[in-house]
């Protein structure tokens, strides 16, 4: 259990996520997260100068990988400070690794105040070549970054909607269900789209995208959901034969990025838009399931998170996990008696994309939003990872 870690109100943003080949497609995403984070600061009067330390996620490799954390964190702080910073990739939960290493560089008293920046971009993946030594005639093999991972686990042998529908069959999921949870979500973005996009103004930021040599443009809202419906989702077919996921009841690859700072209780009240609100990080919890069950992976993770809390389901006022296939939510609720229906107000990942490494940081910041609106308590986020592992983070607002 951490006792000493913060976040202070408002002390984070996500940009829009952006549909695959959208208009984040061109941008190094190491770049634009970094100035967009910069951007941020400076519109809200942070002073960049106050961070010991930056964690950057990011999952997708741009050009200038090497460098990625050292560059992120100069153009962060606009070169007023050599600021050191270490690169992290845990696929879908690096933000919460991100969060949590900070959290727990707080707790010990390593530094007072650091900074968590994740960003990708799933579009134009690289296509790398590795040499073979000993193939026919000395022929490279070649990966295509996003889609040969995404479509090819090398330990479970597996696509990552395999893993999926394992899930379900265990379970004994139908393809009716998986379109009724698909359908509540889509439903409860619509809430965060109500009133001229209230909610999401709470902690929206727009990144600033070239489109040309001498133009630019703000990306203001999200690009690349789909209009649902019942009927709709009725028609599409299963993905895998005889599975239960359509492409209507999984996510898809976006781009995008988010930042949240981490410091201690008193920094955070000095830093927060409103010092009568506290943010404290409370736990951390991580698995990893059998072999080709990712979407179980959630369950242990927010198990362990909630133990080292002390507290219980009930005692939580939201929970909001990374939902990648619809069975991620009806599998957590069955196993930890949560009313799949509840959960994951204002929408999550399967329905606004997911950016790999920035796609948890969004539904946390969302979900602190989410509890600051109902006057305080305990909330969850949990999510699953490539490589059947989860990851889960407590927070409590008061």
């Amino acid at each position: 259990m951490l006792t000493k870690a913060f976040i202070p109100y408002k002390g984070y943003y996500s940009t829009p996520f952006c549909r695959w080949q959208g208009p984040m497609a061109n941008e190094n995403s190491i770049r634009l997260g970094a100035t967009t984070a910069n951007r941020w600061l400076t519109k809200n009067n942070f002073d960049p100068t106050i961070f010991d330390y930056m964690y950057f996620g990011i999952t997708i490799a741009q050009h200038h990988l090497f460098y990625s954390h050292t560059w992120a964190a100069a153009l962060v702080v606009n070169g007023a400070k050599d600021l050191p910073a270490l690169m992290v990739n845990q696929a879908c939960t690096t933000s919460t690794t991100c969060i949590n290493l900070a959290a727990s560089d707080i707790e010990l008293g390593t530094y007072e105040t650091g900074f968590a920046l994740m960003a990708d971009r799933t579009s134009n993946g690289p296509h790398t070549i590795w040499p073979q030594r000993f193939g026919p005639g000395g022929e490279v093999e070649s990966e295509n970054w996003m889609m040969d991972n995404f479509n090819g686990d090398p330990w479970a042998g597996q696509k990552m909607i395999q893993t999926a529908e394992n899930v379900a069959k265990e379970l004994g999921t139908t393809r009716e269900e998986c379109d009724a949870v698909t359908l509540r979500r889509y439903e409860q973005y619509q809430d965060a789209l109500a009133n001229d996009r209230a909610f999401q103004k709470r902690y929206m930021f727009p990144p600033e995208v070239k489109i040309s040599k001498k133009k630019t443009m703000l990306v203001e809202e999200d690009e690349g959901v789909t209009p649902t419906s019942a009927e709709g989702l009725a028609r599409l077919r299963p993905v895998e034969p005889g599975g239960v996921h359509t492409f209507g009841a999984q996510t898809f690859p976006a781009d995008g990025n988010c930042g949240v700072i981490v410091t201690t209780r008193d920094k955070a009240k000095e830093l927060s838009a409103d010092p009568n609100v506290e943010i404290q990080i409370v736990s951390y919890g991580f698995s990893r399931a059998k072999k080709g069950y990712m979407a179980q992976a959630p369950v242990p993770a927010a198990e362990m998170a909630l133990k080292k809390a002390g507290i219980k389901v009930g005692d939580l006022k939201a929970v909001k996990s990374h939902q990648p296939f619809a069975i991620n939510d009806i599998y957590m609720a069955a196993k930890m008696g949560i009313d799949v229906n509840w959960m994951n107000n204002y929408g999550n990942s399967m329905i606004y994309g997911h950016p790999q490494a920035p796609t948890a940081g969004r539904i946390i910041v969302e979900l602190l939003e989410e509890v600051v609106m109902l006057g305080g308590g305990y909330c969850l986020w949990a999510g699953c990872a490539a490589g059947d592992t989860g990851a889960a983070l407590v927070f409590k607002i008061s």
